[in-house]
């Protein structure tokens, strides 16, 4: 199975600098073509069927994929992305000022730090890798999974740590990572990573990780 794997386009908070996390939080009116463009690039590859998380800026790209590809939409909780705890709705350049010390921990990439009130990278990770595992055992060729950018970093680190030197430490939005899943021995292979190319009539935008 491929898995082509989505950071949602731009949300209102992508553009405003916050912090998202697990707030739910619409596309931007960019975010909204670049989900068309998304839509585009994915039915050329001919998928057979899309999941998505179920926060707005991911399950609204996922709405746009499957209407112009004509796929069955699946929801799937776990895909949801990292919860920021005290961190969700703020403004990014605040976070130092408001919590210095939470800040310079998290920034520090301990996989076992827990942001208050939410949760750390390990437990992320383990989560976003079940989810992906429980994808490619369904039974389609060619899927498109609609989620977030810390939730997919984290867990293409944890199904493919061999692949570590090529998965960056962010993506940009409503960019596409292809796995490849080998059924017969239960491994994924990283395919492209970050890709963007179906975004120039549209525009980019930046690669912030919550």
């Amino acid at each position: 199975m491929i898995l082509h794997c989505v950071r949602h386009g731009e949300s209102t908070y992508n553009a405003e600098g916050r912090v998202q996390g697990q707030a739910d939080v619409p596309l931007s009116p960019l975010g909204g073509r670049q989900g068309a463009a998304v839509a585009e690039e994915l039915r050329k590859r001919r998928i057979e069927a899309v999941f998505t998380s179920p926060l707005r800026r991911a399950s609204q790209m996922a709405e746009i994929v499957a209407a112009a590809t004509a796929c069955p939409l699946f929801v799937v909780d776990d895909l949801k992305e990292i919860h920021a705890g005290i961190f969700q709705h703020q403004l990014r350049r605040d976070l130092q000022v408001q919590w210095p010390e939470a800040y310079r921990r998290w920034i520090g990439e301990d996989m076992d730090y827990v942001i208050p009130g939410g949760e750390s990278r390990r437990q992320l990770a383990a989560r976003g890798a079940a989810a992906l595992r429980r994808i490619a055992a369904s039974p389609y060729r060619a899927v498109a999974v609609m989620s977030h950018g810390r939730l997919l970093v984290s867990a293409f680190s944890a199904l493919m740590p061999q692949e570590s030197h090529r998965i960056p430490r962010a993506l940009q939005n409503a960019s596409i990572s292809s796995l490849e899943y080998d059924a017969t021995a239960g491994r994924f292979r990283l395919l492209t990573v970050d890709e963007t190319e179906h975004l120039q009539a549209v525009g980019l935008t930046g690669c912030g990780d919550l």
